[in-house]
């Protein structure tokens, strides 16, 4: 799609193509930029509190995915719910549109990294592993600590679906991505539909995700229409669509045991 920038430039929403014909020329030019005396991740998460997430993604056999998604809702509730591992599952789904037969978890360890530690040590004894093992094709996660100005992602009722939208950002963006979605991030709460925004600290640097949750795919592509009569959140795309890679978007149904319905 084309739309115009606040300044009535034009540009693209899908290709996510920007910047003028010397741009290639100036790119030749080092720019001095500020020293920073703190780390991305101090700038740009919560202060209060020492919350780590862990985000796993498990691409299932497909004649298994029926029993991998019992083994979950037999297993996961019941480490959620041990005091003995201080970890708390935020969310666990299968995804519908996106990549088939595969299933997204979403931890919190709010003991931060020795919470995480301790949490996988014991995990070295549970056959959930084992079993988990038999019915996988491959596996992947990545630490996360969640954007200030994001809500911390609750419990909620259901039925929802829900869209985890993942950015791989150009390098040294993290912080002007964050200043933008931190004015913008009131225009996407009109609904409630804002879950968590997250960044990755572990695994594919300089990341983002963003979870959404809505009633139907109709609500969603309402929820997002209404955005653009929003004051301000045109803007917000113009400038953060150039500091962009890549971007995907998964829709997931949660399992029957998730805390986010």
């Amino acid at each position: 799609s084309f739309r115009q920038s606040p300044q009535g430039k034009g540009f693209c929403t899908d290709c996510h193509i920007s910047g003028s014909p010397d741009s290639w020329f100036k790119s030749l030019f080092v720019r001095k930029v500020d020293p920073r005396k703190d780390a991305h991740a101090q700038l740009l998460s919560k202060k209060e509190d020492n919350n780590l997430y862990k985000i796993q993604f498990h691409n299932v056999k497909p004649e298994c995915l029926d029993d991998y998604n019992e083994l979950c809702e037999e297993v996961l509730p019941s480490i959620h719910a041990n005091p003995e591992y201080p970890c708390e599952l935020v969310g666990t789904w299968n995804t519908w549109y996106g990549e088939q037969d595969q299933a997204v978890h979403l931890w919190r360890y709010r003991g931060g990294y020795p919470a995480l530690t301790e949490v996988m040590n014991k995990l070295r004894q549970n056959k959930y592993r084992t079993e988990r093992g038999k019915m996988l094709l491959s596996r992947r996660n990545q630490l996360l600590l969640e954007f200030s100005f994001w809500n911390e992602p609750t419990p909620r009722p259901g039925p929802n679906i829900y869209e985890l939208r993942s950015y791989q950002l150009r390098p040294g963006t993290m912080i002007e991505w964050g200043n933008y979605w931190a004015r913008a991030i009131d225009i996407r709460q009109q609904n409630q539909e804002a879950v968590g925004g997250f960044f990755s600290q572990i695994g594919s640097l300089y990341q983002v995700h963003h979870l959404w949750a809505y009633k139907d795919l109709q609500s969603r592509e309402n929820t997002r229409n209404a955005a653009w009569q929003r004051e301000g959140w045109d803007e917000v795309v113009y400038y953060t669509v150039p500091l962009i890679q890549h971007m995907e978007s998964r829709i997931m149904i949660p399992m029957k045991t998730s805390p986010l319905k």
